[in-house]
């Protein structure tokens, strides 16, 4: 249970200060995680299906990345919560597409009959540690997900100043990059 609550704790904590950003140093940390981001997508030759995510308040935001990847032809897909305590889906996802929340109340494309195995998973962070263990908002969504065969590429997203430590659980997963504005 401490470990739980230690997380509860660093969860909050982290989220208050991702709220306490101004809009200005947010949208700088955004553009500074995209161009990073792109970078690296760009060394990646066996990327063809991108997990994405649309952003929660205070998640970096790569919406504008996403559009120009999907007009290069890299396919992007958005995670869905199909039922509670299962591992992610992810649908086909194309700019204007009609959005609906899924199980977990989260915003997700509304046509669910393509879903596809991505090559690369973007994974949004609260926080993370220097072993690229992740602390998210503690549905284990993204754990599950990884812990599936074939596992995709992990790629965390986060601001740099939510690195942090926690004593990391049997069922938490480390992703394999972490990517932050700095």
């Amino acid at each position: 249970m401490e470990n739980l609550s230690q997380k509860a704790q660093l969860r909050r904590m982290l989220l208050a200060a991702r709220r306490a950003l101004p809009a200005d140093v947010k949208a700088q940390a955004d553009a500074r995680i995209a161009s990073r981001l792109q970078s690296w997508l760009a060394t990646q030759s066996n990327a063809r299906i991108l997990g994405a995510y649309l952003p929660l308040p205070g998640e970096p935001d790569l919406s504008e990345l996403y559009l120009q990847l999907w007009a290069t032809g890299l396919q992007i897909a958005m995670p869905v919560v199909m039922e509670k305590n299962m591992p992610l889906r992810y649908a086909v996802w194309r700019e204007g597409d009609a959005l609906v929340k899924d199980a977990s109340g989260t915003l997700a494309p509304a046509t669910r009959t393509a879903f596809l195995e991505v090559d690369i998973a973007l994974v949004p962070c609260v926080g993370f540690t220097d072993t690229n263990y992740r602390l998210g908002y503690g549905g284990g969504y993204f754990d599950r997900t990884l812990a599936k065969t074939p596992r995709p590429t992990s790629v965390g997203i986060a601001y740099a100043f939510t690195k942090t430590s926690f004593e990391e659980s049997a069922v938490d997963i480390p992703l394999d990059v972490i990517i932050t504005d700095q």
